[in-house]
């Protein structure tokens, strides 16, 4: 923490011994500082800020009889980034698969368990993962985080380009999910030597 101080002013003032005492919320520019629970209360060092109105949008690819659930991609906390390209990080150990959470009504409805081998299919491709049935998710919507190689979610998703960032829309598209076999799971191993991701 000395050294992050030492190179970056809004740390200069948190030490673990502070953190655990008090807690503290950064910028703290110095070691009597209180931390800064709230940024730019009086000012914005930009001037004011600048608000752009945009106009909803849905998704291209609503949910329909044949694709009834949305997916939505992104991390968890287990996985952000570091380590989990090479499955050579302790962190495989917290996160240690692919799960597609989904809602225990949905669940239900649908015959899926926790920890069952399932299908899950749009109109690009599929990927074979394990569910976790969780109130995490809403009905109707399910979820695959972006790490795994075995269950390269971004072959399910939409690319057609948002009107306004101009970047595909891989946050959002239409499934299927079917049952699967426990001995259709990609080994995770077995994917990364192939040279897949």
């Amino acid at each position: 923490m000395e050294e992050i101080g030492r190179i970056n002013i809004e740390y200069a003032g948190i030490s673990y011994d502070r953190l655990n005492e008090v807690g503290l919320i950064y910028p703290v520019p110095d070691r009597n500082h209180p931390g800064t629970p709230t940024l730019f209360k009086d000012s914005f060092p930009r001037g004011r800020g600048k608000f752009f109105p945009l106009d909803y949008v849905p998704v291209r690819e609503e949910p329909d009889d044949e694709f009834p659930f949305i997916l939505t991609t992104g991390r968890v906390l287990e996985h952000w980034h570091g380590g989990t390209m090479t499955r050579h990080s302790t962190l495989d150990d917290a996160y240690p698969e692919a799960r597609i959470e989904i809602n225990p009504l949905d669940a239900d409805i649908h015959g899926i368990t926790d920890s069952q081998t399932v299908r899950v299919a749009s109109r690009r491709g599929e990927v074979i993962l394990r569910a976790s049935v969780t109130e995490k998710t809403t009905v109707g919507v399910v979820f695959i985080a972006m790490h795994f190689s075995e269950a390269a979610v971004n072959l399910l998703t939409n690319d057609v380009l948002d009107p306004q960032a101009k970047i595909p829309e891989f946050k959002a598209c239409a499934v299927q999910i079917f049952p699967a076999r426990d001995s259709d799971l990609p080994n995770p191993q077995a994917v990364l030597h192939r040279g897949r991701y």
